[in-house]
């Protein structure tokens, strides 16, 4: 077992063994390495000036290269990959495109455009431009020049070139050892391991432990909470947990498997799926952040779990040898608290797929269209004559709405009445609590009339 941290940045080999694997990638490369055109907005995720990318082969031996935000991003997550700064380029075709689309301004964000392009360009990305920016904010309003510069970057490519440097890259990826790593220093221990053997172990004996998955939560203890991390299990490694079985009337996801991993088969179950997950978060943190993560942290306004409460899925849980199912009716407690015992975590979920002729939708109401977080999240369905409807941002946990459910064979009305017996909601700065009830109650309307989410947007004169 290795007691460094081995990954690669801009081409060259990095040995680690005497840096906090908790700190952030951000302020390492800043502070350690003098590469600051990585910078920092926002230091939580939203923003995207920070973002790098990072070049990693999946479980399939595929090439991979993800925009993640560098500032919530630990360095024990980069095991295994490569890191790409804005320095690593060389005259790439999107550096060329910005010059020449103007798009470029005070220039603060400039880096983590290019970075979050490259990517794009680099996968041969079919999602939008839009989308794939849309993680990234330009204070000077420059996004249009942004959009022309992804578009003319696409056309200057240079395919021998870029095909050597995937070759190379693959290379430099294949020869990073891929057993476990563990660094210990100062009473801090963070564990990197292969196995889910491995992993159950150490939380048997460390019971305590933070797991790590995407850090999408976890980074912001680091940077907003300034948390000193003690003992740490980082799964990103764990292939086991990172499978997703797809059968004819379920899937099984692996809990590491991050958004980006999962939306195919996710968005197969149902479209409105796909297009929650699109608004979830940006590329950057779906790149990172995996569902069993948005799970086990139990936010009230995780979007993923009314999808998963509607759908009637289960939790496998595992501690040392032991394993266990759960509904995920069960599994929340209270606010941020779950059934999880000391030294267990999830292994997998398990999400039914619809019936044929069942009827499901979801909506979620924000502030902000793209990467904010809902102020109401419904997922909704109706089949055989039963109904589950589930509810984010209403209460102290992701809920579903019982009495609602019994009274909608009485008809809408009586539905939205007591919804009103389910939900005591509270007010935030999201939304006042009069809203959230009225809105939910509204989204059951639009449900019982089969208005799907987008139906005002694709209004036209």
């Amino acid at each position: 077992m290795r007691a460094s941290l081995e990954f690669c940045l801009n081409g060259e080999r990095v040995s680690l063994s005497g840096e906090d694997p908790t700190r952030t990638l951000l302020t390492w490369l800043r502070e350690r390495r003098g590469l600051i055109g990585t910078k920092e907005g926002c230091a939580e995720g939203d923003c995207g000036a920070c973002t790098t990318v990072l070049a990693q082969l999946s479980s399939k031996g595929k090439l991979e290269y993800l925009p993640v935000n560098a500032c919530i991003l630990c360095l024990g997550a980069l095991d295994g990959k490569e890191v790409i700064t804005v320095e690593g380029l060389k005259s790439h075709p999107v550096q060329r495109a910005m010059v020449d689309c103007h798009g470029s301004q005070c220039g603060f964000c400039t880096p983590g455009f290019v970075m979050a392009l490259y990517a794009h360009c680099k996968n041969n990305d079919a999602t939008p431009l839009c989308d794939a920016i849309a993680g990234n904010l330009c204070r000077c309003t420059g996004y249009r020049p942004i959009l022309e510069a992804g578009e003319r970057a696409r056309g200057l490519a240079d395919k021998e070139r870029e095909h050597a440097e995937d070759q190379a890259q693959c290379s430099r990826l294949a020869a990073l050892p891929s057993d476990s790593m563990l660094v210990e220093g100062d009473g801090k221990r963070f564990f990197a391991p292969a196995t889910v053997a491995e992993l159950a172990s150490f939380l048997v004996e460390y019971p305590q432990a933070t797991i790590l998955a995407g850090g999408t939560d976890v980074g912001l203890w680091i940077t907003k909470q300034h948390r000193d991390l003690d003992n740490v299990a980082y799964v990103g490694r764990v292939s086991e947990l990172k499978a997703i079985d797809d059968t004819p009337k379920s899937l099984e996801i692996g809990a590491a498997a991050t958004y980006a991993e999962a939306y195919g088969a996710l968005a197969g179950i149902h479209p409105d799926i796909g297009e929650l997950l699109r608004r979830l978060g940006a590329m950057q943190v779906r790149a990172a952040g995996t569902l069993g993560g948005n799970i086990a942290n139990g936010s009230p306004i995780g979007d993923s779990m009314p999808v998963l409460l509607a759908l009637a899925s289960s939790l496998t849980l595992q501690r040392g040898t032991s394993t266990r199912q759960i509904s995920l009716d069960a599994f929340y407690t209270g606010y941020r608290k779950t059934v999880l015992q000391p030294g267990e975590f999830i292994c997998s979920i398990r999400v039914p797929k619809l019936a044929p002729g069942a009827r499901f939708a979801v909506y979620k109401l924000s502030k902000r269209f793209d990467q904010d977080i809902s102020a109401v999240c419904a997922a909704l369905h109706v089949a055989s004559g039963e109904a589950r409807f589930a509810f984010g941002g209403m209460a102290a946990t992701p809920a579903r709405a019982r009495k609602a459910e019994l009274a909608y064979k009485d008809g809408i009305e009586a539905a939205c009445a007591a919804l009103a017996a389910d939900f005591k909601p509270i007010s935030d700065q999201r939304a006042s609590a009069w809203y959230r009830l009225a809105a939910a109650q509204n989204l059951l309307r639009k449900f019982d009339a089969r208005v799907g989410p987008r139906a005002l947007l694709e209004v036209t004169a």
